[in-house]
Order: C-alpha cells, then structure tokens, then sequence
C-alpha cells in the first residue's frame, strides 16, 4: 500500500478476506489465524491489513464512497445508468420505495453486501487488536500506535453502519466467536454513540500528533477530528421515530474543543485550489486530515490496490471510457449553484429557474466557481481538461436522466493514475474521509447551535473565500472561463442584511451542500438536522414535473431515514436482530 512504502509482509491482507457474508463465522480463508501471528513483524502487518480492510469494496456495496447513499438517495443527483431497471437496488434507494431487505435483489448487492464489507473491515481489526494485545511494548515499540489506529479504524467502520442502519450490534476484540453470536442490535441510541466515540478517545490518547513518512495512518489530530464529527452526530438527539428532540450543548461544546485542536495544531489548511481535492498529484494534501490510500500497479492485486466504488459513474459515450453513466446531477443540484447579484446564494429562489446549457456561460446566470469542479456542462472542459469539453452525447439515457454529468470522482483516461478492468475503471487517487473544509465547518455549526453565529461567520467565510479564488485550471482551451462566476463572503449589514442564528444556519446548510456536492454528504446531513422528510418531498414535488421517472417518489419520516437491518442477518441470528422501523 502506497501510504507506507513498504509491501504487506504477510499474506494477512488475502488471509483475512471475507468471502462469507456470515460475517460471524470470522475465520481467515488460508494456512494462518491470528493465533499465528506471534511476532511483531507479522502483527505489524497484521495491522497494515486493517487499513486494507476499510478499502476493501466495488461499487456494488460500497464502504468508501457514499454516492450511492448519500448522494442520490438526497436532492443531489439521480441514479443514472441505462434505465429504470439498471441496478434497480439504486433505483429503490432514490425513490424511497425499498420494502425489505428481501426487496433489494441479490443479497451482497447493495446494502446488505456494505453491511457484510463493513464488519468484515471490523472482523480483522479486532484481530490485529487481539494479536496487538499479546505482545508487550518491550516487544514491540509501536504496539501502543498501533494499536490506537486499531481503536480509529474499527471508529470509522462502525460510524459509517451507525449513519446507515443506526441499529446495530457492537462488538469487540475481547468478544469470543461463540459471544458475538449473542451481541443483539438494540443497544440504546445513545450508548452506541458513546461505544463509537470511545474508540475515537483511546485513539486519541494513543496516537502521535505526527507519523512522519507515513500519512496514510491515522494520528491523534485525525482522531480528533473524527470524534468531533461523532459528537456532531450524537447532538441532535433522535427519538425512536427518528424526530430530532433537542440539541446537546455539552456534546457541541466538545466539537469546539476538538475542531480547536486540529485548527491550533497548524497542520492542516485548506488547498489554494479546491480542484486539487480531486486530482491526481495531490493525495496527502494540507486539506487531508485522513484519506483511504490507494495504489496502481503495485503487485498485490490485478491493476493494484484501486478505488472501484465510483466506477459504475463514467460515462457510456465519451470516446475514452464506455460505461456506465451512473451518479448524474439533480436539475436542483444545478440550480443551487446559482448565486444572487451579491455573489450570496439564492436561498430561496434558487429553484424558480431551470439552468440551461444556455445559462451557464460567460455571460450567463451568476454562479459559484464550484460548479465547474463538480458538474460536467454542455462545451465546459471535463475534469480540468480544455481539449475535452463534456458533451450530451455522453449521457447514456439523456431523455430520462441527461442534462448534466458528474465529475469530482472521475479522473481522466489519460491519468497515470487510471485504469480500465473490464466494463469498469478503478482509479489509485486518494479518497478523503475527513477534510480540513469539514472540520471548519463542523466547528461553524457547533457555533450557531449554541447561539455564538458571530463566531461562525469567519469560518463559513474562510471556505468561501476559497472558492472564490478560481482555478486557472477550469478555464476554455481559449483562455477564457466557462461560467459567470460571482461569489462573495458573507458581510453582515454590506451584502447580507443580518446574521442572526436563524441566517447563519441556513448559510451554514447552504455550504456544506456546496462543498460537499456530489460527496455523497447531504442525505445524512439531512438525517442529523432531522429534515430529511420536508426537504426530499419538497424536492420531489417539483422535480418529478421536470423529470417523470419520480412521479412515485416519496420520503416516509421514521422509516426511510436508515436502511433495514438486512433480512440476510436477522435470519442467521434466528431472530435476535430486530428490524427497523417500518421495514
């Protein structure tokens, strides 16, 4: 893996694979277990295969990228693909009308497959803590590292299940094969919370501020900054309907304290140029704060240790790719990018207009500069590439789901850091878990929630002011720029009348949506601010009358705000799973 410059020792990172989706069953598939892996040499790699673990998906069950769940199942984008019925699982999750987890086709697609994946990534980092746990540091200097980036590792697994099932069971090292059969998912909402942000504090108390030569592995700043996205998370308390009941100060007060941290450490910054969060060249940027590492051509597997979860979402007819058009802009998405004549968001107007190809030129419709690093448009250059505009013709299904193509994820054929295995493409371009922007803005909205919006402004701005500062690299094969960009920082009193709580919020939502646009980030911001209902019906009302493949499309509150537990799982269990509600 390329983050350490170094290949895995054993074969633990194959030893470990999980090929059954009885994930219970943990038993490596090959000539070792754990048990055998004595010394510090192979426990250390023993390590290193966690963090192959967490990167271990297809886009057919993803564990990294989250377009599949939080991007279309929100007001951001469309399934895409060559019909209705193309990966129909994904066609469920955008319109809301998945039944059961026997509704969703093949059992390791989908869902059911990224609940597999994820506690197959725990499975063998519960291992590694197991072998950790019988060595001693005399034995092995780095034991205590490792295992704090164990504790960060299984954090992040279990937090991506918690935003997506919320109900599940935890579980960990010190828990027998036999026991984990008997760990039941209806521990309180709550107590799980606090289970995930432990394992976030011991990382934190474990892990240097530093690993130097090493970025791939996680340190006590990214620990930090993930538990203040937990504490987030776990402040807008939800009932079992899944209605947000109240905020919690004091959980706000410890995002402060840990967004403090990363910010005071002077490590990270935001990159002068939003576009390199997105290219080749710049993996382990100033802006990363902790990235999923990948790797072309390095030996370990065929083509490498790739991205594949977004591979399903290039497109079908541009000449240097083939398929499959998935992951296509939303006409609200677009519109969104729409800014007022103070260069502000039009917050509620935004949606009035329909954005054209007409719209979006030079001398068009006003918009954020972020459109052109997110939105593949009619004649703009496609992924910084002015010899290649995008074209309509691309869109593989333009009479149901064209207009638009995606683009951050994507990279370009001619990138070193590309490669085509069959029908699909996997890239070795970092993918960022948590970003410098997301810190600021965790921190933002802490501020407003507890009543400090004052304190917000500089931070919403500092993101702002960025993306102002547009990319010599968005610009025409004739010098010239694509779009009219007009984008401002908020100044109170000057461009905006106030900045009162209420104002700083709505801004705060505005630009999380813009910086995180097609990240796959808005459904569950929407599930945390518990707004998830309004704004997808709201959203649906008038989209489906641009687009008639949503006629059907509908949010139910206190149900579609997570998936099901899957069927697969309460069955092997012989019931101790219980499900989700309405499901």
């Amino acid at each position: 893996m390329k983050y350490y410059g170094i290949k895995i020792i054993i074969a633990a990172a194959i030893i470990l694979s999980m090929g059954c989706k009885k994930y219970l069953d943990y038993k490596p598939q090959g000539a070792l277990s754990a048990s055998d892996l004595s010394s510090p040499e192979a426990v250390d790699g023993l390590a290193t295969a966690a963090y192959a673990g967490i990167a271990n998906d297809w886009w057919d069950a993803p564990i990294t990228s989250m377009w599949e769940y939080g991007s279309i199942r929100s007001d951001d984008a469309y399934k895409g693909g060559g019909d209705i019925g193309d990966q129909q699982q994904l066609d469920k999750y955008e319109q809301f009308y998945l039944v059961n987890s026997s509704n969703n086709g093949a059992g390791d697609f989908g869902f059911p497959g990224t609940w597999i994946r994820a506690y197959g990534a725990i499975s063998r980092i519960n291992a590694a803590l197991r072998a950790l746990n019988n060595l001693t540091d005399a034995d092995f200097p780095k034991r205590t590292t490792r295992i704090g980036e164990m504790h960060f590792l299984r954090g992040h697994m279990y937090f991506l299940l918690k935003e997506l099932f919320r109900n599940i069971p935890w579980f960990d090292e010190t828990v027998s094969e036999d026991d984990i059969l008997k760990v039941p998912n209806t521990m309180s909402n709550d107590s799980l919370w606090e289970k995930i942000a432990g394992d976030f504090q011991v990382a934190i108390n474990d892990l240097p501020e530093t690993q130097p030569g090493e970025p791939g592995r996680a340190n006590k700043f990214a620990a930090e900054a993930y538990l203040a996205k937990v504490r987030l998370f776990e402040a807008y308390k939800q009932d079992d309907n899944y209605t947000v009941t109240s905020i919690d100060a004091d959980k706000l007060q410890d995002v402060i304290k840990l967004t403090d941290d990363v910010i005071n450490s002077g490590l990270y910054k935001l990159n002068d140029d939003f576009s390199y969060n997105f290219l080749d060249g710049h993996d382990n940027s100033p802006e990363s704060i902790f990235a999923i590492q990948y790797s072309i051509n390095d030996g370990t597997q065929i083509g490498g240790r790739l991205s594949m979860s977004t591979s399903l979402n290039y497109f079908a007819g541009a000449p240097q790719y083939g398929c499959c058009a998935f992951h296509v802009p939303s006409q609200n998405m677009v519109n969104a990018f729409s800014t007022d004549a103070n260069g502000l968001p039009q917050f509620t107007t935004f949606n009035n207009k329909v954005l054209t190809d007409a719209d979006l030129t030079t001398n068009g419709q006003t918009v954020d500069p972020r459109i052109d690093h997110t939105i593949g448009i009619q004649g703009h250059p496609f992924k910084y590439d002015a010899a290649i505009p995008y074209d309509h013709s691309w869109e593989r299904l333009a009479g149901v789901y064209g207009g638009f193509g995606t683009m951050k994820e994507l990279q370009l054929a001619s990138c070193p850091c590309f490669k085509k295995l069959g029908p699909f493409y996997g890239t070795s371009v970092n993918m960022d878990v948590i970003r410098y922007d997301d810190v600021l803005l965790m921190k933002a909205e802490a501020e407003i929630q507890l009543n400090d919006p004052q304190a917000a402004l500089p931070l919403i701005n500092q993101v702002r002011a960025r993306a102002a500062q547009i990319s010599p690299l968005v610009k025409k094969a004739d010098g010239t720029y694509p779009s009219n960009y007009k984008i401002d920082i908020y100044k109170p009193g000057v461009n905006i009348p106030t900045w009162d709580k209420a104002t700083a919020f709505t801004a705060l939502q505005w630009e999380r949506r813009m910086e995180f646009a097609m990240e796959g980030y808005r459904f569950f911001d929407l599930v945390r601010w518990g707004i998830a209902e309004p704004v997808l019906n709201n959203y649906f009302s008038v989209e489906k009358t641009r687009h008639p493949f949503l006629s059907s499309a509908h949010f139910t509150h206190g149900t579609n705000e997570y998936f099901p537990i899957p069927q697969e799982q309460i069955t092997f269990t012989n019931g101790l799973y219980k499900q989700n509600n309405g499901y």
